[in-house]
């Protein structure tokens, strides 16, 4: 897996930067989140592009599950994207209200993410 690392404030932020799907299941996010969080990450920057699609398709509950993952083991996430061509109401309520907190959130570009994350 193909990992850049963004040092800011101190802090290090892994961003995957595969130009491939790279979680496509449960299992592969569980490895991602073993990985970088045993090298030191506790902040991780994903594109969209990295995702399979259905991760954006709810009734999957992929993206759920996942996204539990990285709450319950504390890992700061951020997803970049461009989520407007995603006609689903219930994919933009769910964005929207991850964007509230701080443990996952969906932005349009790299110097919102490490924004995000620098906080």
């Amino acid at each position: 897996m193909k990992l850049s690392i963004h040092e800011i404030n101190g802090k290090k932020i892994a961003e995957v930067t595969e130009e491939r799907i790279t979680i496509s299941t449960l299992d592969e996010a569980l490895d991602l989140l073993g990985d970088t969080y045993y090298q030191g990450f506790d902040k991780l920057i994903l594109h969209e592009k990295n995702l399979c699609p259905d991760f954006f398709d709810l009734k999957t509950k992929l993206a759920g599950e996942i996204l539990q993952k990285f709450s319950t083991y504390r890992v700061r996430l951020v997803i970049i994207g461009d989520f407007e061509k995603y006609q689903s109401n219930s994919l933009r309520d769910f964005i929207f209200e991850s964007n509230k907190g701080k443990q996952v959130n969906f932005v349009n570009s790299l110097q919102e993410a490490i924004n995000k994350l620098s906080n």
